[in-house]
């Protein structure tokens, strides 16, 4: 006689504790002014699994929010807790491999960045973009932590929580056994 227990508690504890970091990563996104367009903010989703014998969580984003989150070092300095680092593949100028200036155009028109050249001009878009590209090729992109942090704060949580919620699943599976 081999009946599967459901662990309906243990479901939501984790149902919760996935939102609780997702909610916290969108807070610290917004606290510490990173989101300029909402679209990393938007894009986290969670999903669960529990099996009989494992419990499994996952939450996925954009892709470039583990740069964002862990950092990437630069050519010539900057630091990375994920081991992400900009690497100067040749060329002229030895800017071969910088990331593509355009990829930084809307993020500098939503700063509303505007530079000047030596002589007091303003920089083109143009201009400014390549400016940017190279800065962030030579000197990185800086750690924000802004999930990570959000993933330990919760984490501290989580297991208290999940214990009780197992103990109740666990209980209310008895419960059943015992009134056949």
């Amino acid at each position: 006689m081999s009946k599967k227990i459901e662990l309906n508690e243990t479901e939501k504890a984790l149902e919760k504790f996935l939102k609780d970091v997702i909610k916290q990563a969108r807070k610290n996104l917004e606290a510490k002014g990173i989101n300029a367009s909402g679209r990393l903010s938007s894009r986290f989703r969670q999903s669960y699994n529990v099996g009989e014998n494992s419990i499994e969580g996952t939450i996925t984003g954009e892709d470039y929010a583990k740069f964002i989150d862990l950092g990437v070092a630069g050519v010539k300095g900057g630091k990375s807790l994920g081991g992400f680092k900009y690497k100067s593949k040749g060329g002229k100028t030895g800017l071969k491999g910088m990331p593509p200036p355009k990829a930084f155009d809307k993020w500098n028109i939503r700063r509303g960045r505007a530079d000047r050249d030596e002589q007091g001009r303003f920089l083109t878009r143009k201009q400014l973009n390549f400016k940017t590209a190279v800065g962030v090729f030579n000197y990185g992109i800086k750690p924000t932590r802004f999930f990570s942090s959000a993933f330990e704060d919760e984490f501290k949580n989580l297991p208290q929580e999940l214990v009780e919620a197992y103990g109740l699943d666990v209980e209310t599976f008895m419960q059943f056994i015992l009134k056949e």
